[in-house]
């Protein structure tokens, strides 16, 4: 038997069960708009591009943004480095997602980084 009951309903009851079950009434202060502050957040750690955020949030005014971002700062990143001799294998790296970090040896070498 299908339920009639709308989606934020049967959200809200399963979550209460959910709680209950589990011994966590924490679990009832999760919203339908937990998930889009967490979305904000996920996504800007992801990309660390605030504007993009702003485009899926679908804001007008980039603070609108900035209070649904939490703007974190994790300790624990992991990168993937690339070195590039020529410009061509540079070209290749930043379209591959990676992102500049600095050159050495008279600009010879360019390091990037992307993250795992």
């Amino acid at each position: 038997m299908l339920s009639r009951l709308p989606a934020r309903a049967v959200f809200y009851k399963e979550r209460k069960r959910i709680a209950c079950k589990l011994g966590n009434p924490n679990l009832r202060r999760i919203s339908f708009h937990t998930f889009r502050h967490w979305k904000a957040t996920m996504e800007y750690h992801k990309t660390k591009d605030i504007l993009h955020v702003m485009r899926i949030l679908g804001h007008r005014n980039i603070n609108n943004t900035l209070r649904y971002t939490q703007l974190i700062k994790t300790e624990d990143d992991e990168f993937i480095s690339k070195v590039a001799k020529t410009v061509e294998e540079a070209c290749a790296l930043v379209e591959a997602g990676y992102e500049y970090v600095t050159e050495f040896r008279n600009e010879e070498i360019k390091v990037f980084r992307k993250r795992k």
